[in-house]
């Protein structure tokens, strides 16, 4: 075993003593490149293969929010590429799945929400991203959430006498196709009677061969003599003294 280890560990020297190294200034860019592509596609399948699975004892089962997570985060990830908007956090929620809020105290939410509440869907949108990482901006985003409910709660004004201002929101149009567009059975086999007819006239045409086919006219065009030799006489240039052609009008 030791006279093995001793010969392989030669041989192994002897190759590497015979083999030209690689100058990797030798490479171009497209070539690191490449290579760079196959370092993150082997990192990938390394995690797909070893660490991946290991992720499935922190499984949890889908479960619908409650009434006590009114709030609704989104994060957005990029993997592994730094992203300007990694760190953006959104939030969205409903004034009226807050069950601390009254009616009156609801409406002064979506009046101080102003833009940010959106009456078709009945939901608050605010996001941050004034911070480096995401834990600061949800932070902040509580922060503002916090206090618009305790502006919210403040019975000093309730805002009654402020109407709602919904001039930023663009109602988008729910098109449907009109049930009068649709095809009957009626009109279905009036269909099939129009396009059995002129299946049956183009059949007719091409066994009388008066059938336009295209196949037959490009093996025509292909066939056809040069017509090259026929163009006929040349237009008679005639050139001047500053050395520019003119052409002769008849």
């Amino acid at each position: 075993m030791v006279e093995r280890d001793a010969e392989r560990a030669f041989n192994t020297g002897v190759e590497e003593e015979n083999h030209t190294s690689i100058d990797v200034a030798d490479i171009t860019s497209l070539g690191h490149f490449e290579l760079e592509q196959q370092r993150e596609i082997r990192e990938f399948t390394r995690l797909a293969a070893w660490e991946l699975p290991l992720l499935s004892r922190y499984a949890q089962p889908f479960q619908l929010p409650t009434k006590k997570t009114p709030f609704r985060f989104r994060y957005t990830s990029y993997l592994n590429e730094d992203h300007p908007s990694a760190p953006k956090v959104v939030v969205e929620f409903s004034p009226s799945d807050l069950p601390d809020l009254t009616t009156p105290q609801q409406h002064k939410l979506i009046k101080l929400a102003a833009t940010r509440y959106n009456p078709s869907t009945d939901t608050i949108k605010m996001n941050c991203e004034s911070h480096r990482t995401r834990v600061e901006n949800k932070a902040h985003l509580l922060d503002q959430i916090k206090a618009l409910l305790n502006e919210a709660k403040d019975p000093a004004d309730t805002f009654e006498d402020v109407p709602f201002d919904f001039r930023h929101h663009k109602p988008k149009r729910d098109l449907k196709f009109p049930k009068e567009w649709r095809i009957t059975p009626e009109r279905q086999a009036e269909l099939d009677r129009k396009r059995a007819l002129v299946a049956e006239r183009e059949a007719k045409a091409e066994a009388e061969g008066k059938l336009l086919a295209g196949e037959s006219q490009i093996r025509l065009v292909l066939g056809a003599p040069n017509i090259e030799g026929f163009q006929g006489e040349k237009e008679p240039v005639l050139v001047g003294l500053s050395g520019r052609k003119r052409r002769i009008r008849g």
